[in-house]
């Protein structure tokens, strides 16, 4: 009993993470959004991985507390949205400006680390 308390007890966590998950990248809609002058971060997630909700949650804040930034998630299996951007690991993180790519981290879910990424940007 108490082996089964301990599996549902880390699998619960890792499931309420799988459903944070959402991929929103739109071709067009990044096109637009670097066109509009605004800074663009793209996340790259997988299903149960808990460092990609950790660094989604930590982008989520950010989108709240910086203006003119689009963001944009998908899932790294995607393998067209995965070549275009060459990301071959999830919670890889990209950030744009002036149409060019100028920010790349795999792995990063420090909110120190990241808020200074996109301060260095904008």
């Amino acid at each position: 009993m108490k082996k089964l308390l301990i599996l549902l007890f880390i699998l619960v966590p890792f499931s309420s993470n799988a459903l944070e998950k959402e991929t929103t990248f739109n071709h067009d809609l990044f096109k637009k959004a670097q066109s509009d002058g605004k800074v663009v971060i793209v996340s790259s997630w997988i299903k149960y991985c808990y460092s990609c909700a950790s660094q989604m949650k930590v982008l989520n804040t950010a989108k709240k507390e910086f203006k003119n930034i689009e963001y944009f998630a998908f899932d790294v299996t995607n393998k067209e949205i995965s070549n275009l951007f060459d990301v071959q690991y999830q919670s890889t993180l990209l950030i744009f400006k002036n149409n060019k790519e100028v920010y790349r981290s795999i792995g990063e879910t420090s909110k120190a680390e990241i808020y200074k990424a996109i301060n260095s940007v904008i």
